[in-house]
């Protein structure tokens, strides 16, 4: 095997480690069925009604949420054991294969033709397991496209998150409620030598409040600790902002002409995206956060913040400028088409990111709507760098084509890898993107020497 491996060319590899994902994604699949199998063939009916009254005796669970079938209680132990897992386990993966029977059957169905993750199914099972059918089912609608790998598991998880809350926005209510009810700020237990840690817990806009102060005071000890490292110079602001005392001396000088606090402060801007169907209540996306009920934003950043509400941009109608940088408000409209970073299956969401000319601006691209794609450091390196090639066809749809061939579609949706060459199996809509690479905008990669 070592060999056979050492032989492989660089495409093997990948296509090589590409099968064995396959298969690993299939044993997982097979391992639901088999799970949903074992619920079905442990059905209450199999247990004596004569004997199951006495003590000790095998009782019948629901495994699952509302409107799964009841299982043998002891049907999860055998299960477990048998492929090396708890019993604990065993009755997880049995439940998650009875929910996305009987109350995800959008998702379920993607899983058996291989185009959504077993991890990622389950995962919506698991956060959706208290709600009703009706609930589930609103979920499982909402989350089944984006379930196949095309966003990161990170922004799957706010996905999920979200659709939760808007399908059962009074349960989110009541846990905010209960989250508004454990704010704190004390010394945590000791770590020991000579080191401890002061925690606080309070609502988003508070602690941003308290970061930007500490930020902004931090910012301004630079000159005065110039060997400290931004941590402990983060360390000090907190004493002087918390204690009011004078700061330790330095090897010049107090911190010279030390301002006013209020003077450091800057403008904390929170943006909250407001979303709203025609059957279910407005559920806020606060960046960086997460959702939020409407209540909360009311209630807590109500007496707090003050709000400028801006509609949706036109963000087509943003026209090109004739020079390489690029205005704020093309920024602000890519941010709001674009929210993630453009790589294949990139998981970055911060507002921090580097916009890119998708054709370079030396290269003949226009620094305008349509050519642009926020992406990190390191994604914008590669690109630039490592033989990785792009278009944008459509505003906001990025064709990508890596130095081996394979060609990756990146949308609002996500990731997809379309394939290389066109065949009558596939899907027609993959057909129009992989002609519009290889006609209008066809690239040639030549290997590094």
């Amino acid at each position: 095997m070592t060999e056979a491996l050492q032989a492989m060319t660089e495409e093997q590899i990948l296509d090589a480690a590409g099968r064995c994902a396959d298969t690993i994604r299939d044993a997982e699949t097979d391992l639901l069925r088999l799970a949903y199998q074992w619920a079905v063939v442990h059905s209450p009916d199999r247990l004596d009604p004569a004997t199951q009254a006495l003590p000790g005796r095998e009782q019948v669970r629901r495994y699952g949420g509302a409107g799964t079938p009841e299982v043998t209680e002891f049907a999860a132990a055998t299960f477990g054991a048998r492929i090396g897992r708890s019993t604990f386990a065993g009755r997880q993966l049995i439940a998650d294969a009875l929910d996305l029977h009987h109350r995800h059957p959008q998702l379920w169905q993607r899983v058996l033709a291989g185009e959504v993750r077993a991890s990622y199914a389950r995962h919506v099972t698991k956060a959706t397991r208290d709600l009703t059918p009706e609930q589930a089912a609103y979920v499982d609608a909402g989350v089944a496209e984006s379930a196949d790998g095309r966003i990161t598991w990170t922004r799957f998880e706010a996905l999920v998150e979200a659709k939760v809350a808007q399908a059962a926005a009074e349960a989110a209510r009541e846990k905010e409620e209960r989250r508004a009810k454990t704010a704190f700020a004390k010394k945590t237990a000791n770590e020991g030598h000579g080191m401890a840690s002061f925690l606080i817990r309070a609502d988003l806009a508070t602690i941003n409040a308290i970061d930007a102060a500490v930020t902004a005071f931090a910012r301004h000890l630079t000159t005065a600790f110039p060997d400290a490292t931004d941590d402990e110079r983060r360390v000090l602001a907190v004493l002087f902002l918390m204690t009011g005392s004078q700061l330790p001396k330095t090897t010049a000088s107090e911190v010279p002409n030390l301002p006013d606090v209020a003077d450091l402060l800057p403008t904390v801007v929170l943006f909250v995206h407001m979303y709203a169907g025609p059957d279910r209540e407005p559920i806020a996306r606060v960046e960086g956060h997460g959702p939020v009920t409407e209540d909360w934003v009311r209630e807590v950043l109500g007496p707090k913040a003050k709000f400028t509400i801006q509609p949706v941009l036109d963000i087509e109608g943003r026209a090109p400028v004739d020079a390489y940088e690029i205005p704020d408000r093309h920024r602000q409209a890519v941010r709001l088409m674009t929210p993630a970073d453009v790589f294949p299956y990139a998981s970055c969401t911060d507002s921090s990111m580097q916009v890119d000319h998708t054709i370079p601006h030396d290269h003949g691209g226009v620094s305008g709507i349509g050519n642009y794609g926020p992406m990190t450091t390191t994604h914008h390196r590669i690109k630039t760098h490592g033989h990785f090639e792009c278009r944008q066809p459509f505003p906001g749809i990025y064709l990508w084509r890596d130095p081996y061939g394979a060609i990756y579609l990146v949308d609002h949706t996500g990731t997809r890898r379309l394939p290389s060459t066109p065949t009558d199996t596939e899907q027609p809509t993959r057909r129009p993107f992989l002609e519009m690479w290889q006609t209008p905008f066809e690239l040639r990669w030549e290997p590094a020497a």
